[in-house]
């Protein structure tokens, strides 16, 4: 019927005209989220809630008693606990009833997700309880960050098989409440846990973040220690290929190398000058880039390469 309704819309009228519209948030909320699994929407906004009520009423009328107008003056994400939450989802670790935790990496390939115990590893009922609780909360965590493909999860290595194959249930079980179709393998013998989970959209994390300018998303940048090896290294090769003519450079550096080069590396600095029988000007830069290095010919002021 909706189909047939664009159809007749867009003969009906001169171009250009909107034949449909994407339902908006209130309506993407009723039809994809007032599941019977839901004993209760709250809305804090009055219009939008009985907006939501009609909405929901073409569904059942038990569907449009389950929305209810939240009146309180403490914000309702305050009040619920719920800012909390969403800020508790962009943490790499999170904590465990019985004092493990777990820790979450998102990559291309696939969703890495790793259990420790905080506590004796040695105690076979501990490391169950551990992982048990660890299979409960990734189920939550996976509908929470709305994470999909391909899943592994390393749990902490259970002797008895018996042990395994309860963590497989508990985390069987608690997948069966997300809409998101997902398929789980038993732990293998290394203590892994496979599983794929539908992607319905992107997930929180890319929905919400973006890659950091600075590290270029790797996570990581370069220590000063590496810089400093590295530094030396192309000062080496510029000199090398421009032995007869320049025998001064200015070398431009983060401040943080710069520092290193000046405590720990000064005699290897020295010893750089006289084996080459130059001159080492450095200056620090703070608006340069960690990994960044410049080095300039002070008589032209033009920047030099090996």
């Amino acid at each position: 019927d909706q189909w047939k309704e664009i159809e007749e819309k867009a003969r009906s009228n001169k171009p250009p005209v909107c034949a449909f519209r994407e339902p908006d948030l209130i309506e993407r909320t009723v039809r994809d989220f007032l599941t019977e699994e839901i004993d209760e929407v709250l809305c804090d906004n009055a219009e939008a809630a009985e907006r939501m009520r009609n909405l929901a009423g073409i569904i059942s009328r038990r569907s449009r008693n389950r929305i209810t107008h939240f009146q309180s003056p403490q914000p309702i994400f305050e009040k619920l606990g719920i800012q909390r939450q969403i800020d508790d989802a962009f943490y790499r670790q999170v904590w465990l009833p019985s004092g493990g935790y777990l820790v979450i990496d998102e990559t291309e390939a696939l969703i890495a997700i790793d259990v420790n115990t905080g506590r004796a590893k040695n105690q076979d009922k501990m490391i169950l309880q551990t992982n048990c609780e660890a299979a409960v909360e990734v189920a939550r965590q996976l509908r929470l960050r709305n994470i999909g493909g391909i899943i592994v999860v390393d749990f902490i290595d259970m002797k008895n098989r018996r042990d395994q194959q309860q963590v497989y249930k508990t985390m069987k079980d608690r997948l069966k409440r997300d809409r998101a179709k997902t398929q789980v393998l038993p732990i293998s013998q290394l203590g892994l846990m496979e599983m794929t989970r539908q992607r319905l959209s992107e997930s929180l994390s890319v929905t919400v973040n973006e890659p950091c300018h600075y590290c270029q998303g790797r996570g990581v940048v370069k220590s000063a220690t590496s810089m400093s090896v590295e530094l030396q290294r192309r000062i080496s090769a510029i000199f090398a290929s421009h032995r007869d003519r320049l025998h001064e450079l200015i070398v431009i550096v983060h401040p943080d190398v710069l520092e290193r080069l000046r405590t720990k590396d000064s005699d290897l600095l020295v010893e750089l000058e006289r084996r080459n029988n130059a001159r080492l000007t450095f200056r620090s830069d703070p608006t340069f880039h960690r990994e960044q290095l410049v080095f300039l010919d002070p008589k032209s002021g033009q920047e030099v390469t090996a």
